[in-house]
């Protein structure tokens, strides 16, 4: 009689994971994070525990970042934008009007271009986990709607301390302000500036549109948010706690891109109701601001890498190609 061996049972340790956030609490990171340990729940009979703190508690999203490195915190959940002086590639995600849709975006990420990334960032001592989401970034200002690139001209509007913003404002004629996040309402309030741009979520929760007339979708950049983990932290698991961690990562990702999608709808209905002007840019407008925009991509090819903005272009085009034939 021969002695059949059974399959080794899952090793799940006793683990208490702790998350660094730049976000507040109420954001969908939220959903995010609690759909994933719903997962773990399930996989680990409970053994690993996800806690989350929130609002920069444990330190800005590179501050977070460099501690992953050094295997001294868990995970983050992170914008790509901070993290450019880590892995200069993650700059394709600051490129004006790279996306068109939601859907593109997940493709991208979620496929070989997402995973060419991750070896990028493995190498720096990090482990993406799963891609997230920010989302789209829109415009609202006080002047004037905005339909086309020239509207743009003169506005004075308020971006991150990030090059590739800057330039990208600069070169449709506006007058681009780096400025602090919690500075914003007042600059706004006062007519310090005239604009600013975030997704609308963020419009919202922020009172922006009680100091502003109008909202243009221009979604003219779309950021992830990247679920990092400590790979000095990460190589020390089992195989079967790096699968799960992995699974759930994009279990809880899921949950959180459709709960922010949600929330942008019902914030710009809330804003429109509460009377500011809402205006999409047609098609035609947004291909000419791209046109526009190529000059951008064209200064900050080198520090982002020609093979990193080729691979990804390539990409986009392909899937917009299927889709073109899809649809005829």
């Amino acid at each position: 009689m021969v002695a059949v061996a059974s399959p080794a049972a899952a090793e799940f340790h006793e683990r208490t994971i702790r998350i660094s956030n730049g976000v507040a609490e109420n954001h969908p990171v939220h959903n995010g994070v609690d759909a994933m340990q719903q997962c773990l729940d399930e996989k680990t009979g409970g053994k690993m525990k996800l806690q989350a703190y929130w609002s920069g508690s444990l330190g800005g999203d590179l501050q977070a970042t460099q501690a992953l490195r050094s295997g001294t915190l868990d995970a983050v959940v992170t914008s790509s934008s901070p993290l450019v002086g880590i892995e200069p590639a993650l700059g394709v995600f600051d490129l004006p009007f790279l996306f068109q849709t939601n859907e593109e975006a997940y493709a991208v990420m979620d496929g070989d271009f997402g995973k060419f990334l991750d070896d990028k960032l493995a190498d720096k001592g990090l482990v993406n986990l799963a891609y997230w989401e920010n989302g789209f970034r829109n415009v609202s200002n006080s002047v004037r709607p905005i339909t086309k690139w020239e509207d743009l001209k003169g506005i004075k509007i308020r971006v991150m301390q990030n090059n590739i913003f800057l330039d990208t404002f600069d070169n449709l004629g506006a007058n681009a302000t780096p400025m602090a996040f919690g500075e914003v309402f007042s600059a706004l309030e006062t007519g310090a500036i005239d604009a600013q741009e975030n997704p609308y979520v963020t419009i919202d929760t922020s009172k922006f549109y009680e100091v502003q007339k109008y909202i243009s979708e221009t979604k003219h950049a779309y950021t992830p948010f990247l679920f990092l983990f400590s790979k000095p932290i990460f190589d020390t698991f089992d195989a079967d706690e790096q699968d799960a961690l992995r699974t759930c990562a994009v279990k809880g990702g899921s949950v959180e891109r459709n709960v922010i999608q949600d929330l942008n709808k019902q914030s710009l209905e809330k804003m429109e109701k509460a009377g500011i002007k809402f205006n999409k840019v047609s098609p035609e407008e947004l291909a000419r601001m791209r046109e526009k925009s190529q000059v951008v991509y064209d200064k900050h090819r080198d520090e982002i890498g020609g093979d990193v903005i080729d691979r990804v272009q390539k990409t986009i085009d392909g899937l917009r190609s299927d889709q073109s034939a899809n649809s005829n």
